[in-house]
């Protein structure tokens, strides 16, 4: 099968064509409850996930962002459905992460504005990889001292101490125009990822030359990230505008040409 290559089918077809144990790591944010109008195309969701399982190596890893769409007054839950539908056919559950919003589009109504999507991180077994991102972290206060003198007595003296942790599972980012990506023509598709928290994903369940595949492609920031990160990648786009977007948008960025 072709690598660093984005088919222009249905997901369910370039799967077909996968052995299996084939993908060390998946990263996509499916068409979820007809949110966005996705050309006219339909979205079979549990024939998906039951490839996604099969061609996925063992200990290897599925983010799936997904939120939910209020209809009737309800919030549908498509987003737990999912999750316990992926664990039904053999994923664990590994973790259920946050994509929080800085600055989210602001909402009308009696609801809060919604500021984050699901982040879920399925795994086929144990992760065979985990590179936790890690944040400085400051430790000040007092030690005891004990005096050499001859009262033995204590005195204390003031510490500080700089160490790492891992971050939490909840992501920040800023969305929109210019922030989510520089790259202007990428804006022509309705939903894109945020650069940087396909960056974080990928850098922390992959190792260098890792196969990654996004079955939903759309303007191309998985295949970009697997690039600048140094992995490998294969992507599937049902949209024919969609395609051709992230083909512009890589030849834009990198000298080669791949389509």
């Amino acid at each position: 099968m072709e690598l660093q290559k984005i088919y222009n089918e249905n997901c369910l077809d370039t799967m077909a064509n996968m052995p299996d144990n084939f993908i060390d790591f998946i990263i996509t944010s499916p068409p979820y409850d007809n949110i966005r109008e996705y050309n006219g195309y339909e979205f079979e969701f549990e024939k998906i996930a039951q490839e996604l399982f099969r061609i996925l190596k063992k200990g290897g890893v599925l983010i799936w962002v997904v939120g939910d769409k209020t209809e009737n007054g309800s919030e549908t839950g498509t987003s737990f459905k999912q999750a316990l539908y992926f664990k039904e056919i053999g994923f664990n559950l590994h973790d259920t992460m946050i994509y929080y919003k800085n600055n989210p589009m602001p909402t009308t109504g009696n609801r809060y504005h919604q500021h984050f999507e699901y982040m879920f991180a399925f795994s086929k077994g144990l992760p065979k990889t985990f590179n936790p991102i890690k944040e400085e972290t400051k430790f000040r206060g007092l030690a005891n001292m004990k005096n050499r003198g001859e009262t033995g007595s204590l005195h204390y003296k003031k510490v500080e101490r700089t160490s790492e942790k891992k971050v939490g599972n909840v992501f920040f980012y800023s969305i929109g125009g210019g922030i989510s990506t520089k790259d202007k023509i990428a804006y022509q598709h309705p939903a894109i990822f945020p650069e940087q928290l396909v960056i974080d994903q990928i850098v922390t369940w992959t190792n260098e030359q890792d196969l990654i595949y996004d079955p939903f492609m759309g303007s191309g920031t998985t295949a970009k990230v697997s690039i600048i990160t140094n992995r490998q990648w294969i992507g599937s786009e049902i949209s024919e505008e969609y395609v051709k977007i992230a083909g512009q948008r890589l030849s834009e960025n990198f000298s080669h040409n791949l389509f």
